[in-house]
C-alpha cells in the first residue's frame, strides 16, 4: 500500500494507450507536429485565453525554467519558507537562472502571509544595489502541506507582487488537485487572479512524464524558447509529451483523477481523526494528509507493508515523546481496498 508520493503511481490507462497510439509513424520533431499544435490549442481553451505552453520533462525544470524567464541581475525570488523550489529542488533555481536567490516568506498553513510579503519585498528597495533587486513572487498550488489556496488568497498576493511590478509565478506540480478543491476554473485559479507563469504538472496526477510552462501573455514568453533549449528540454519527440496531456486533458479526465485522490485524502484523514491512536494536524484541502501517529501504531503500519513517509513538525506543532508527524499522499490508483486496511490497523 503506496502512501508515499503520487509520484510512485503508474500512469493512467488512457495516458499509456495515447503512448502507444502515437509511437508509429512520423511526425514534426521539435514542438512542431500537429499534435503538439492540437495539445497548445487545448491549454488555450482551459484557461479561456490565448497562452504560450512550453513542455518540460519534470516539475523542477518547470519552476526553475519559469524563475529563469522572470530573471532579473541580482534577482530575488519570494517563495513560502517551505516551497519546494527553496528546500527540494537541489540549487536547480539558482543554477538555471545563473544565481538568482531564494526568500522565504512566513505564513500559516504553508502559504504565503500577504503582509509577510509585503515586508519581505521592501527589504530589497531598488535603489540599494548591495541587497539585489526583486524579481518574482511564486505560490504553490496545493501547497506542501496539502492545503489550498483559497482564489481571495492569490488575489490579494497578486496585488501585492503588482504593486511592485513583480510578476506571480504559480508552483502547480498539483494543480489539479487545488482546482477541483477549490470548484473553479483554470482562468479563475490563475491570470484572473493576477497570476502570470504557471508550472503545469501532470505526472503527479497520472501522466507518465509531462509537465508544462504556461506563460499566460505570449508575448512575455520570447525568451522562453532559447531558455529550454539551453537548458537542455527541448524534446526532440515532444509529440509523446503531448499524447499525454492530449489523453489527460481530454473529456475532463485529469479533472476525475484529482477528484479521487482528493477523496481518497478526506477519507483517510477521516481514518486518522477518529482512531485512539492518532490525530490530525491539519485537515487536507487536497491529496496530502498529515496525522499524528503513536510510535507503535505508525510501526505496525509499517510492517503491514504500508509505505508513508515521517515528516519535520512545523514550528508550533506540538508531540508527544512517543508520536510523530507523518505524511500520506493519494493519488488516482489509490484504492478503497487501501484506506479501509488502514483503518483496520488503526483501530486495532
Amino acid at each position: 500500500m503506496n502512501f508515499s508520493s503520487d509520484n510512485w503511481a503508474g500512469a493512467l490507462p488512457q495516458v499509456a494507450e495515447a503512448l502507444v497510439k502515437h509511437a508509429s509513424g512520423f511526425a514534426t520533431a521539435y514542438g512542431q507536429s500537429d499534435l503538439d499544435k492540437r495539445v497548445e490549442q487545448l491549454f488555450n481553451e482551459i484557461f479561456e485565453r490565448e497562452v504560450a505552453v512550453f513542455f518540460v520533462a519534470t516539475g523542477t525544470a518547470a519552476n526553475s525554467l519559469s524563475m529563469a524567464l522572470l530573471n532579473r541581475p541580482g534577482g530575488v525570488i519570494f517563495a513560502q519558507t517551505k516551497a519546494h523550489m527553496i528546500e527540494d529542488e537541489g540549487g536547480a533555481v539558482e543554477f538555471l537562472t545563473a544565481g538568482a536567490r531564494l526568500h522565504g516568506v512566513e505564513g500559516e498553513k504553508g502559504k504565503i502571509d500577504p503582509d509577510n510579503l509585503e515586508r519581505a519585498i521592501r527589504l530589497f528597495p531598488a535603489e540599494f544595489v548591495h541587497h539585489g533587486q526583486p524579481m518574482a513572487v511564486s505560490i504553490t498550488q496545493s501547497t506542501e502541506i496539502g492545503t489550498v489556496y483559497s482564489l481571495e488568497e492569490i488575489e490579494k498576493i497578486g496585488a501585492v507582487a503588482k504593486a511592485h511590478s513583480l510578476p506571480l509565478h504559480m508552483d502547480g506540480a498539483r494543480f489539479a488537485n487545488a482546482l477541483v478543491s477549490l470548484g473553479t476554473t483554470p482562468a479563475e485559479m490563475t491570470w484572473k487572479r493576477g497570476v502570470d507563469v504557471v508550472s503545469f504538472g501532470g505526472t503527479k496526477n497520472g501522466c507518465w512524464c509531462a509537465e508544462a510552462v504556461v506563460v499566460m501573455d505570449p508575448a512575455r514568453a520570447r525568451d522562453m524558447p532559447f531558455i529550454r533549449k539551453r537548458s537542455a528540454q527541448l524534446f526532440s519527440k515532444s509529440r509523446f509529451i503531448a499524447a499525454q496531456f492530449e489523453a489527460y486533458l481530454s473529456n475532463g479526465l485529469w479533472l476525475d483523477t484529482a477528484r479521487h485522490s482528493n477523496a481518497m485524502a478526506q477519507e483517510l484523514a477521516e481514518v486518522f481523526r477518529t482512531s485512539a491512536h492518532s490525530r490530525i494536524a491539519w485537515m487536507p484541502d487536497a491529496n496530502e494528509v498529515f496525522p499524528i501517529i503513536r510510535d507503535p501504531q505508525a510501526k505496525r503500519l509499517m510492517d503491514a507493508g504500508v509505505n508513508f513517509y515521517d515528516w519535520n513538525p512545523p514550528a508550533g506543532l506540538a508531540l508527544e515523546p512517543d508520536e510523530k508527524l507523518c505524511r500520506f499522499v493519494t493519488s488516482f490508483a489509490t484504492r478503497k481496498e487501501d484506506i479501509e486496511a488502514i483503518r483496520s490497523i488503526m483501530s486495532a
